[in-house]
């Protein structure tokens, strides 16, 4: 690793503005460097009242929503939220937006294509640069309160990828942990900068990868199978680039079984057990599971490959129902930070 990597989360306590202050507090004391949370009006309470609370709360940490959409909220109006969070956390944001896909299928909606997703990430990187905006009235747009915060999206489709390179200002890229999969996604965002003349230095890179604590192999088993299902089921290319193939019933029927999808259904060690003609090689691409010197290695595994990776997202995966990582959240946070992370991090060298 070139040198500190910025580690953020995306799962803590969503009970309550307070709660999830107080959570985020406490995962700034142990480390954290960035606290995100899911913008999905069905599930989760509205992000930008949390990290509005959140913001007031902390000093350090970075905060923003992982993922936004332009289909459930307009880019203006995105924008605005973000800007009004900033100015709260004097300069800690991000505005991270993706297609939508759970999401606005929880309303019956269609994701957002990739020319929509594009328009949107430009739409809300001018007004979030307070520049006036066409919009065909007779005066042009503005965001009065704008705030210079950076737009990032999240991908994984080849397509998806390449726009994101041509316009934002980061890209968290999503196709498990795979190093076929890592490559050509960074090649990707690199070649769609070049497409428009950007210097692809200048496009940040951060990787969110699925991740579950466990000791119990048999509940990891059935969880990586989940999850490398989900990706099949939204991705399939990304299989074939990790050299697997799917080998099972056709994933349209087996999604029949599960609700909403592989990676969000209530149970995803259930879920795992659909798709048990899965083997470990599939979870072994897409999940990072197992006890703290797996989770080290399989993570030290990732950042070894010397692509220009600023951040990493654990996005966590339940423990199972009962045990001691479910039940002790706090520590869950402080033995990831203090026994995980920090040994990932390059040795200072006086």
């Amino acid at each position: 690793m070139a040198g500190p990597v910025q580690f953020g989360l995306n799962r803590w306590n969503f009970s309550s503005p307070a709660s999830f202050a107080l959570d985020v507090r406490r995962g700034e004391e142990y480390g954290w460097d960035l606290a995100l949370i899911p913008s999905s009006p069905l599930l989760v309470p509205d992000p930008y009242v949390m990290l509005a609370f959140a913001a007031r709360g902390t000093d350090r940490i970075k905060l923003g929503p992982l993922i936004e959409n332009p289909v459930m909220r307009h880019p203006a109006v995105l924008a605005s939220s973000i800007s009004t969070v900033d100015s709260v956390a004097s300069g800690r944001t991000l505005l991270a937006l993706g297609s939508g896909d759970t999401a606005v299928r929880l309303m019956g909606k269609h994701p957002a294509k990739v020319v929509e997703l594009e328009e949107a990430t430009l739409l809300a990187r001018q007004l979030l640069a307070g520049d006036e905006v066409d919009t065909g009235t007779r005066e042009p747009a503005r965001l009065r309160h704008a705030r210079p915060v950076p737009v990032w999206v999240a991908a994984g489709g080849p397509r998806t990828l390449r726009m994101a390179g041509r316009v934002a200002d980061g890209v968290f890229i999503r196709v498990g942990r795979h190093e076929g999969n890592l490559r050509a996604a960074v090649d990707a965002v690199q070649a769609g900068a070049r497409e428009v003349g950007r210097d692809a230095s200048e496009v940040e890179i951060g990787v969110v990868l699925h991740t579950l604590l466990t000791e119990d192999h048999v509940y990891a088993a059935d969880v990586g199978r989940s999850v490398a299902a989900g990706f099949y089921e939204y991705s399939p290319i990304l299989f074939e680039g990790a050299g697997l193939e799917w080998g099972g019933p056709d994933i349209e029927r087996l999604r029949k079984q599960v609700w909403p999808d592989f990676h969000h259904a209530a149970d995803l060690a259930a879920a795992g057990r659909v798709v048990d003609f899965l083997g470990v090689d599939a979870a072994d691409a897409f999940a990072v599971i197992g006890g703290v010197d797996d989770l080290v290695a399989q993570l030290r595994g990732v950042l070894d490959l010397g692509l220009p990776i600023s951040t990493v997202v654990i996005h966590r995966l339940p423990a199972q129902a009962g045990s001691t990582t479910e039940r002790g959240e706090r520590g869950w946070k402080e033995i990831v930070a203090r026994d995980v992370l920090e040994r990932l991090q390059p040795v200072a060298i006086d």
